[in-house]
Parts: C-alpha cells; structure tokens; sequence
C-alpha cells in the first residue's frame, strides 16, 4: 500500500477540513521563521532557528493532540465537560491571584519545575464551548423552560467569561458572542439570549467600576486607552501604521517568503500583527488565500452540522468553529484598522504554545464530529 493510500485510509472525516490543518501549518511554519528575526537578534543574537525549532516542536505536539482527539469518539466530550468546566474555574481564579504578569497582563500560570507558562484562558474556552454544547443538546426538549436555561447555560458562561475579563477582555468577548451563536443555534429562547445579552453588559459595567479599585488586576486603562485611539485617530496607532504600511508594500503577489520588511518595525509581527506580515510577504494573493481558508472551514462545518444525526456533535463543532473564525476574523480586522487593537492571535498561524495546541485540539474535536458523521451516513 503506498503512503498517500495508507493516509487517505487513517484519515477519515471531512477531506477539506484535514486540508486546511495542512496548509494553515505550513503557512505558520513560513511565516514564523520569518517575522522573529528581530526578536532572535533582541534576545538569542540572531539565531532564529531556535524560535523556528521550538514553534514546530508545539506545532508538531498540537498536530498530533488533534490526531488523538480525532480518535476519540465525540460523545465522549459531553462526558467529561463537566470535569472540564470545574477544573476552568479554579484555573482562572488561580491566574487571577498569582498568575505570571507578562505585558502588563495576568493570563499565564507558570508550571513548577518546568518553566513553561500555560495561558489559562485557552482551556477554559474549549471547556465552556464543549459544556454548552451538552447543556443545549441535552436539554432541546425543553430548553425554552427557565430553570433549563439561566443555570445551566447562562451562570456558567458569565462565569467563566467574567473570570477571563480581568486580563483578556477581548477573549471574553469573543467567547461570550461565541456562547450566544451556539444558544441561537440550538433554537434557545430569544428571551434568554437576550437575557444573557444584558447580563454580559451589566458585568462588563461592574469590572469597570471595580477596576478603579483594583488597577493591577482589571485592565480597565488599557481598554479605555485602546477604544479611545481607535475612536480618535484615524491614521491608528503606531503597530497599526505599521500593519498598513506592510499589507501596502505586499500589492498584489507580495515580496517573496522572508522578505517582509516591516517584521522590523511591527511589534509583535509573530503574533497579533503576523496577517500583515502574510500580505507583505504573499501580497493580496497570500492575504486572500488566509480568508478564504477560515471561509470554507466555516461553510464545511455548517455542511456538517446539517448532517449531524445527534445534536451534541453539531453543537460542539459550531461552537468551536465559530470560535475560530471569529477569532481568526478579529486578529485580521486589527491589520486594517476595522476595529480596536485586541491581542488576539490568529488561529493555527500566530506563533505560542497554548493558543496553538488548544487550536490544534479544537480542528481534532471538530474531525471527529465529522468521523463519525460521514460514517454514519455511509
């Protein structure tokens, strides 16, 4: 049996969405390599290969976590979404009180012995997605009920999302809107949408006012700061101007792999800005080509849900695809100055180490939804 027959045999599920795993790793691998050459000069003397080394270590880690969640059988993760959310919580609290302060923010937990940090942040979404995922489909019998759908769903998610706040508004928020497409989604009183709606606003109003107290904790100056520059310059910031200028320089077929220019001047071209760093590299073509990725991830799994025959399994894969493509949208968006600048990553492509194995580990939780479909419509 040659090679490509033994892949296409150990590979089942949604052929596209293996394909965009591919070649979203790819892209990240090039890109990577190229936008740290001036943080391998400020801090190991030039010597990007270490950052190119380390980021295909947890590439290849996270790839590999997404082959192991693509074995195990999706019912499964409504089994233990309940150990999952419960061990969310104490987490983020724990990161709140003693997290390791990086950039002004408290996301990371530094892990004893080991010196790695682990961003607290990105488990707790996955946690929360896949728990609401099995409180809606649980309960779609009877989800227009009140006790079904203000504790097990609507507690839960301002929670964890007001937990997330503190430090990472712009994550919250993501997850919050994300929470809300899966409630209307899963045929959830609009009431109660609403409700939670409301409730999001009302928490959001309360960590402003207990940021004036509590400052080191409740990042409330660096999001007034934020909202307020992109409300009053519409050149952007300098990290914007810069983004421009790089997407500018790429025109129409860009500059060539490892030609960018402005990765000098971009901070942190490897993360937040890493989209302008594509179009100055691939130009519009490359640039493109990333949207259009995400695009039809979005559309391969609206297939897939329609197909679903148990509604977990079409909750949890919209859930996580949504959280994706959001996120993936909101780190582009910062490029061109559509919205205010957030710290999201882009998905799959930003270099990190929890951000990437939990991406890689929610595209594997979404392939064996689509296992297990295709296997059951066959």
């Amino acid at each position: 049996m040659s090679l490509l027959n033994r892949i296409n045999a150990e590979l089942k599920g949604d052929r596209v969405i293996w394909a965009i795993l591919a070649v979203l790793s790819v892209f990240s691998i090039l890109v990577v390599y190229s936008s740290t050459g001036t943080l391998a000069w400020r801090e190991r003397g030039g010597d990007t290969e270490a950052y190119l080394f380390k980021h295909t270590m947890i590439l290849a880690m996270g790839l590999a976590l997404a082959y192991l969640a693509y074995l195990m059988h999706y019912r499964r993760y409504a089994k233990i979404a309940p150990i999952l959310l419960l061990a969310a919580v104490p987490l983020l609290l724990l990161t709140i009180m003693f997290g390791a302060e990086i950039n002004d923010a408290r996301r990371w937990i530094v892990i004893p012995g080991l010196g790695l940090s682990f961003q607290t942040s990105d488990f707790a979404k996955l946690a929360l997605i896949v728990y609401v995922a099995r409180e809606i489909s649980s309960k779609q019998d009877y989800i227009k009920d009140w006790k079904q759908a203000f504790v097990p769903i609507i507690v839960p998610v301002l929670i964890v999302c007001g937990l997330i706040a503190p430090a990472n508004l712009s994550t919250a928020v993501l997850l919050m809107v994300v929470c809300i497409g899966m409630m209307f989604v899963g045929r959830v009183s609009l009431k109660y949408i609403g409700l939670l709606l409301l409730l999001g606003v009302v928490l959001f109003s309360a960590l402003i006012f207990l940021g004036e107290f509590f400052p080191n904790y409740i990042r409330v100056d660096t999001w007034t700061s934020r909202i307020t520059d992109f409300i009053e310059n519409p050149q952007g910031s300098f990290q914007i101007q810069q983004a421009k200028i790089a997407i500018a320089n790429g025109e129409w077929i860009g500059n060539g792999p490892g030609n960018s220019i402005q990765r000098n001047f971009l901070p942190s071209p490897y993360a937040d800005f890493i989209y302008a760093v594509i179009c100055e590299e691939y130009g519009f073509v490359g640039g493109a080509l990333i949207v259009v990725l995400y695009v039809v991830l979005f559309f391969r799994v609206t297939r897939l849900v329609t197909k679903s025959p148990k509604a977990f399994g079409a909750m949890m894969a919209t859930g996580l695809t949504l959280l994706l493509v959001m996120q993936a949208f909101a780190n582009i968006a910062v490029s061109v100055h559509l919205v205010p600048v957030t710290g999201l990553s882009l998905p799959m492509i930003s270099m990190g180490g929890t951000s990437t194995l939990f991406s890689c580990l929610a595209f594997g939780m979404i392939l064996s939804v689509s296992k297990h479909i295709e296997a059951t419509a066959e």
